[in-house]
């Protein structure tokens, strides 16, 4: 059966019994619909345990386009963690339309490891990424009014940094002339789109705590810059509070179900290669307060989404993992061992064996951050017992244990070895998590921490303007903010094209940006755009309705 079969012929309990598995009272849910809801966190009860649960995250080894099972294991797992009597939350990310209608599909899990009402997730679930776009566009739409009317706070229209988003891959639109067509039009400038999920309002509202930290996280948003190179910030056009009013809903938490009737908190969605890559910490901290075990992921490889998740989600959240799965697949390990998308099905040990340095160095990056790892084999039906067998062996000899698993077959009985031996893991090795960089080094010896200890490039480079901008930020009281990559998730070089786990490479950095109101620096290196287009057959040709009114094609 496909996904959308899988998940359409579930059997879904109503939101409100879901929310009694984490002692959520019905006062506090906000339904939309019988099989999702928001969580009002003022109406949580004060008697919750202030106990934190474990939190466990999931990342991956270097994926190929169509992902590794990311989200699939973090669901199986959680799924088991209930299954042998653990109370568990799972915590995800929302996905965007962008690579639903694009290339990669949604990003609800699949098989019998998914979240559900699978389609309502994947499409406009409870409004949020469209609050996220209102309220970014909101800001570009005042600041060119603000121009309009006079300009009291000087702007240089040559140094607008503030674009426009949309949920979608459209890259006609990554750069635009606005204000054309006459004196009552404003005045024309150059603009562009990135998507949605590379939004700085994306980035503040998955790191906000509150509703007041996310006004002042808003007002702090960088813009423009004033005639005088002065910068000028959201407040000063007094956009952050009409913002505020727009994404006062989409702040609270997302709460659904598994397919084996587990909650399930899904709220936030930026990228791991053009953004932070993990969920809201409201999300986050919210299930901890009401699990024993939360179950998240960060997206694509460890080298992005894990490394984000700890230096920069972490660092502001004040959270710590207790333990770290690395899922990995035989397809991909034999892919970065050279093997072509269409032999991936056959059988190969060396290409396995030479592709097996890129989880090899996933796991020694994790490890240095000195936290509990275990490795979870996504096993398909056509890898052969042989190759699973040496993926074990290796992984073993680094003193890290493997487990293979098969939850996109078998759901949580798929899972159950996994959940059992990453509660063991954490019960006799306990996380003495750290940091990969201080706080007090500066912003390029940051870039360079990362550069050559996560990625293994022998160099990181740019051009003159890079540490000039640098040493402006710093200069202005930016230097202890952590810095966000922008690199391609495919490989740990720049090149997407260079995969295993290469060392003689050089990291080039071409561009960075202050990303002030979520508190780092946006580090852009290699071809990465912040608005992908699509393949040149998107998905979207294969989605319709048929004859019964019923979605088909989403995957």
């Amino acid at each position: 059966m496909k996904d959308i079969e899988i998940a359409r012929a579930a059997e879904m309990h109503p939101i409100a019994r879901i929310a009694q598995d984490l002692n959520i009272p019905e006062a506090a849910l906000e339904p939309y619909g019988r099989f999702k809801a928001k969580i009002n966190l003022d109406e949580l009860p004060e008697s919750i345990d202030p106990k934190q649960g474990k939190l466990i995250l999931v990342t991956a080894m270097s994926p190929t386009p169509a992902g590794e099972g990311k989200t699939t294991t973090t669901v199986g797992l959680g799924d088991a963690l209930n299954r042998i009597g653990l109370k568990t939350a799972i915590c995800l990310r929302e996905p965007s339309l962008g690579p639903c209608f694009g290339m990669k599909g949604g990003a609800a899990g699949g098989g019998y490891a998914q979240v559900v009402p699978m389609e309502d997730i994947n499409l406009h679930f409870t409004g949020d990424m469209h609050a996220i776009s209102t309220a970014h566009n909101l800001l570009s739409a005042m600041i060119d009014n603000h121009i309009y009317w006079g300009n009291a706070e000087d702007l240089d229209q040559r140094r607008i940094v503030w674009r426009r988003v949309v949920d979608i891959n459209d890259r006609a639109i990554r750069t635009i002339t606005t204000g054309l067509g006459g004196v009552s039009n404003g005045f024309p400038s150059e603009s562009g789109y990135d998507i949605t999920v590379a939004s700085e309002v994306m980035a503040v509202l998955c790191l906000a705590e509150n509703l007041e930290d996310l006004q002042e996280r808003l007002g702090r948003l960088l813009i423009a810059y004033r005639r005088d190179k002065t910068p000028v910030y959201c407040r000063d056009i007094k956009a952050d509070g009409a913002m505020t009013v727009l994404l006062k809903d989409a702040l609270r938490p997302n709460l659904v179900q598994t397919l084996e009737n587990n909650p399930a908190i899904i709220h936030g969605g930026p990228f791991a290669n053009i953004a932070h890559g993990c969920n809201s910490v409201i999300a986050t901290k919210t299930a901890l307060k009401l699990a024993d075990y939360v179950v998240t992921e960060a997206g694509f490889g460890a080298d992005l989404g894990a490394e984000k998740f700890f230096n920069i989600k972490c660092r502001q959240a004040g959270l710590a993992p207790d333990a770290v799965v690395i899922v990995a697949t035989v397809r991909a390990l034999k892919m970065h061992g050279g093997v072509s998308k269409k032999e991936l099905s056959t059988e190969n040990l060396t290409a396995l064996s030479q592709g097996l340095s890129n989880l090899e160095r996933h796991i020694k990056n994790t490890t240095s951050y000195q936290v509990p790892v275990i490795v979870a084999i996504n096993r398909f039906v056509d890898d052969t017992d042989d190759e699973i067998a040496l993926l074990t062996e290796r992984v073993e000899a680094l003193g890290v244990h493997a487990v293979s698993c098969t939850h996109w077959a078998d759901g949580s009985a798929g899972t159950e070895q996994l959940a059992r031996d990453v509660v063991k893991l954490m019960g006799k090795t306990p996380s003495n998590f750290k940091f990969l960089y201080d706080d007090d080094q500066p912003l390029w010896d940051k870039i360079e921490a990362i550069g050559k200890g996560v990625y293994g490039a022998s160099s990181v480079a740019c051009e003159q303007p890079v540490l000039d901008q640098l040493k402006s930020f710093e200069d202005r009281g930016y230097g202890h903010l952590p810095v966000c990559m922008a690199k391609t998730p495919y490989s740990f070089s720049t090149d997407p094209s260079k995969l295993g786990a290469p060392t003689d490479h050089s990291v080039h950095v071409r561009e960075v940006k202050l990303s002030a109101g979520a508190g780092f620096i946006v580090v852009l290196t290699g071809d990465v755009m912040v608005m992908p287009g699509l393949p040149r057959h998107p998905a979207a040709e294969t989605i319709g309705l048929d004859e019964n009114g019923q979605i088909e094609g989403l995957f």
